[in-house]
């Protein structure tokens, strides 16, 4: 099957800032329509999409989160700028130059500003820049962007998807990749030949930027007994890093991860993606994260007794900026591990 780049282009450019996914789960409903047996969106507006399997006696849920990072609306002063929060986690130095969107009741388009550097004191130029520097320019009066815009409005980073090499690069692969990711998988698992041996709960997750909030909920009321949890991971293959450093690189396979600091993946479910990506001959590397949580971390530990997990995650360059960078053929491993996993979990020995 071809790599199917426009849709990915399409899933990462929809907006869906924490608490506002709106578009983006529309887009997931439109493409799973005919990919599951049953779909519904709960209350908190995570996407539940059941695909049957040859046996109901155990649960598989696996997670991809469909917010991406962003900011909510504060403040309008005076001359029209716009003063706002992040929804997630920001290093505010990638903020500078940034074009943006304003939902409101129409979308605006900003552009991210601060203090020219030309006119800054020696001092000023010295200091880290912050959140609070910047302010949002979309060249409109407060009378007229008022019109449109108001306080608790989400705003949405602009970056359309480019192809640099056997690369895709733009906005918020973090984590609509794995939104992809699972989709394709339900796209693989309609395939007879592919049925999930026990019942599959393919789940695009909210509010993951802001504190894994969906996977909880969702989990809580599946209580899977196997959880994967799917999303980026840091790839540090680039001038200045030293191999202790990489975590995982670009162009050498899927992720299995070990462990980040929200979950210690179970060593039998380590031990059984990584037979199963030998036995497929699907190209994987190890990923131990030092800094940052998946909803893997509710996969696990959200329902009596837990799950037994584990995580596909795929290497990213430039994560939480609006040039993140990744592998076609890494993100197509991840595809193929996780519809070999869920097609033979009742083939390992789960014993302690």
């Amino acid at each position: 099957m071809a790599f199917n780049t426009s849709l990915l282009a399409r899933i990462c450019e929809a907006p869906g800032a924490p608490g506002f996914e709106k578009e983006i789960r529309q887009l997931v409903l439109a493409e799973i329509k005919d990919l599951a047996d049953e779909i519904s969106v709960d209350r908190m507006g995570n996407v539940v999409a059941l695909k049957k399997g040859r046996s109901a006696e155990k649960k598989i849920m696996a997670a991809a989160h469909m917010d991406e990072i962003g900011f909510i609306v504060t403040h309008i002063d005076d001359k029209g700028f716009v003063r706002f929060n992040p929804l997630g986690g920001f290093d505010p130095k990638t903020l500078t130059s940034q074009r943006v969107i304003i939902h409101g009741k129409k979308n605006i388009m900003g552009v991210m500003g601060s203090k020219p550097t030309h006119i800054m004191q020696p001092e000023e130029r010295n200091k880290a820049a912050q959140i609070r520097d910047y302010f949002i320019d979309t060249g409109l009066s407060k009378k007229e962007l008022e019109k449109s815009v108001q306080v608790g409005d989400p705003v949405t980073r602009y970056s359309p998807l480019l192809e640099m090499g056997n690369c895709v690069n733009v906005k918020s692969l973090d984590n609509r990749v794995c939104v992809f990711l699972l989709i394709e998988t339900l796209r693989a698992l309609k395939k007879p030949k592919n049925k999930p041996c026990y019942d599959f709960y393919a789940v695009f997750t909210v509010q993951e930027e802001v504190g894994l909030r969906g996977a909880h909920v969702s989990a809580l009321q599946i209580q899977p007994d196997f959880g994967f949890g799917l999303d980026t991971t840091i790839a540090f293959d680039v001038p200045g890093s030293t191999p202790q450093d990489q975590c995982t690189a670009l162009g050498k396979g899927a992720a299995i991860k070990l462990m980040d600091s929200s979950t210690i993946c179970d060593y039998r479910m380590v031990s059984f993606m990584k037979k199963t990506a030998q036995k497929h001959k699907i190209l994987w590397q190890p990923e131990i994260l030092a800094g940052g949580g998946t909803d893997t971390a509710g996969l696990q530990r959200m329902s009596p007794g837990g799950s037994i997990a584990g995580a596909v995650s795929i290497p990213t360059r430039h994560i939480h900026q609006t040039i993140e960078m990744a592998d076609k053929d890494d993100i197509q491993a991840g595809i193929d591990l996780l519809t070999a996993c869920v097609g033979e979990l009742d083939e390992f020995d789960w014993s302690f």
